[in-house]
């Protein structure tokens, strides 16, 4: 009941779609009910039993209305036919042609309806999903499988789109056209469809037993789908080691089993899908069997019942079965939309710690100083910083050293809010990070990481991503600040030239130069560069050491380094150890100082 409730507000801006259909559902069952109804004078006439009505019929109350409406027919067939039974039978036959026809053109006005609001409601949920999935922290996906979430945004969702809106058939249509259906039987014969009900709820039972395990099938069904995405995103993007190291058999092999399991999952779940039409078909037509054989015997030996009567009854009880069919199918159908419903309503419930309190500052420029106190963090139980402390004044560059697993890159993923802080504090200006506004905060920080990020689009559309409404030239002045223009202008569309998925077009340190040239057009007061050249070659760690010093120039800098040569001019050098600091000076102190930091330069000055 409670996915029911937390689908309710993607309907409401479709509310209207949602009414009509339900009108239109009304609609088609009352005229599905009168179709199979106006079979009845027709039979009559037909076995020369219709009896003449001279006289207009008038409707005296509800209870009458099966007799108003019977008479009326025979009235006006009477009226138009005159004494020609062959006129009175061609009118009859027009009227059920008009009446299947308004039946089947409100149930296509039905459906117009439905579709817009189910198309509506994916459209929305799949924006709201996306919306979520940009929001969460990125501490959220170092614990979730990248193909688990597309597969939510994707198949969850139109999964919830295809079966959940079944529910419109299943609680109006069906049921209507049922209901009405049962109504008119019961003005025919009491006793016999009394007889029916006999056997509705035993059908009932055991469609429902055999729907029982759908939802848990489903919802590990959708689970294993999200593995195999993850699988194939994972495979697509680490090609190359997997061609390298050979392991296209382990590869291979994961993704048969995870097909594998399902293909058993869903021949499961498809067979019990598919065994839901027949087995309500099969169960309608034994209950009409044995009306056959009750009512044939109150026609032919008690003559309880007219024969043109039964006929019409019969073509009723056999309308109940389409419908039926409906339901038990939309009932299956239901439960796995709310497997998936589940599913992707986990991640739009995500609780998310990293957002803007409600008096959030507004901050829009850096004037003095950056202070780190006493900083706690960890990822999981083992400490990664533990009572940190330093001051970064405006204007200086800071360079955070030290082995891997130090703590380096945490102050960066803590200084952008990637992460909030166990304890301590981290102030710019004197104001906590938690206390201004993230849009703002991020507007300070410019960010270079060792991994270069880039889209598949063109250049100009990577660069300008802080700056959406930045020209030609503006662009190509980043480039060349960040020593990028000279291989970019030789490329066959310059800064129009598409680069690739990742940037694969592209040499490492073409992409990092691209990287920079990106961050030196958001024009950020505070740049953070994490190890920006440690995954770069000889050559191209020169080239981009320049860009990285012309962009530096009259900035707060924060560098993370892993090489020291790159950092020896750096006003700041803080020596990290198991998270706290262990040195900290300008090049020459630390030297001179004879510790931690001289035996990193020597070690590094050896290897080279």
């Amino acid at each position: 009941m409670e996915s029911y409730k937390k689908i309710f507000p993607f309907i409401k801006p479709y509310k209207t779609n949602a009414v009509l259909n339900v009108v239109f559902n009304i609609l088609y069952a009352l005229f599905s009910s009168l179709s199979m109804v106006s079979l009845f004078p027709m039979l009559n006439i037909l076995f020369g039993k219709q009896q003449p009505v001279t006289v207009k019929p008038v409707l005296g109350s509800v209870s009458d209305l099966g007799g108003f409406l019977k008479d009326s027919l025979a009235y006006y067939a009477g009226r138009f036919a005159g004494e020609d039974p062959s006129k009175a039978l061609l009118f009859v036959i027009a009227l059920i042609i008009s009446l299947f026809f308004l039946k089947n053109l409100f149930n296509y006005f039905a459906m117009v309806q439905i579709t817009t609001l189910r198309n509506g409601v994916l459209k929305d949920m799949r924006i709201k999903l996306y919306q979520k999935i940009v929001e969460l922290p990125v501490s959220y996906y170092s614990e979730k499988r990248k193909g688990d979430v597309m597969a939510r945004m994707l198949g969850d969702v139109a999964e919830v789109q295809n079966s959940f809106f079944s529910i419109f058939e299943l609680v109006i249509r069906e049921p209507l056209t049922i209901i009405f259906t049962i109504i008119t039987m019961f003005y025919i014969s009491v006793n016999l469809t009394l007889f029916v009900f006999i056997f509705i709820p035993v059908t009932g039972l055991i469609i429902s037993r055999i729907g029982k395990s759908l939802k848990g099938k489903s919802q590990r069904a959708q689970q294993e789908a999200g593995y195999f995405i993850s699988l194939v995103e994972e495979t697509l993007s680490g090609l190359k080691v997997v061609k390298s190291y050979n392991a296209e058999k382990h590869f291979r092999d994961k993704f048969s089993q995870s097909i594998g399991r399902l293909q058993k999952l869903a021949n499961s779940i498809g067979n019990k899908n598919n065994l839901a039409s027949p087995l309500s078909e099969f169960l309608g037509i034994v209950t009409i069997a044995i009306l056959l054989l009750y009512g044939g015997q109150m026609v032919l030996v008690s003559k309880t019942l007219e024969g043109a009567a039964f006929i019409t009854y019969m073509a009723l009880a056999y309308n109940i079965l389409t419908p039926a069919k409906a339901i038990s199918k939309a009932s299956y159908s239901v439960k796995s939309g709310l497997a998936a419903a589940d599913r992707v309503f986990a991640v739009l419930e995500e609780n998310n710690e990293i957002t803007n309190k409600p008096d959030a500052i507004v901050k829009g420029d850096f004037n003095d100083s950056i202070i780190l106190k006493n900083v706690q963090f960890k990822y999981d139980e083992e400490p990664v910083l533990k009572d940190f402390s330093l001051e970064i004044k405006k204007g200086q560059t800071v360079a955070l050293v030290g082995q891997s697993g130090s703590g380096k890159s945490t102050i960066a993923n803590l200084l952008t809010r990637f992460y909030d802080v166990n304890s301590g504090s981290i102030a710019i200006d004197g104001i906590n990070l938690k206390d201004m506004e993230l849009h703002s905060l991020r507007h300070l920080l410019g960010l270079v990481t060792q991994d270069s990020v880039l889209f598949n689009d063109t250049i100009k559309a990577n660069i300008a991503l802080g700056k959406n409404n930045a020209t030609d030239e503006e662009i190509i002045e980043a480039l060349k600040i960040a020593n990028a223009y000279e291989f970019v202008k030789d490329l066959p569309q310059g800064i129009h030239t598409n680069i690739g998925d990742s940037g694969n077009k592209l040499s490492g340190g073409q992409k990092q130069r691209l990287s920079i040239a990106r961050a030196v057009l958001k024009n950020p007061p505070i740049m953070i560069l994490d190890e920006a050249t440690s995954a770069l070659d000889t050559e191209s760690e020169k080239l981009v050491q320049v860009a990285l010093e012309n962009m530096m120039q009259n900035r707060t800098s924060i560098v993370i380094a892993h090489r020291l040569s790159t950092i020896q001019k750096a006003d700041i050098i803080v020596v990290m150890q198991k998270g706290v600091i262990v040195e900290q000076g300008n090049h020459e102190q630390l030297m001179a100082h004879n510790g931690t930091y001289k035996k990193l330069v020597t070690m590094q000055s050896f290897e080279n």
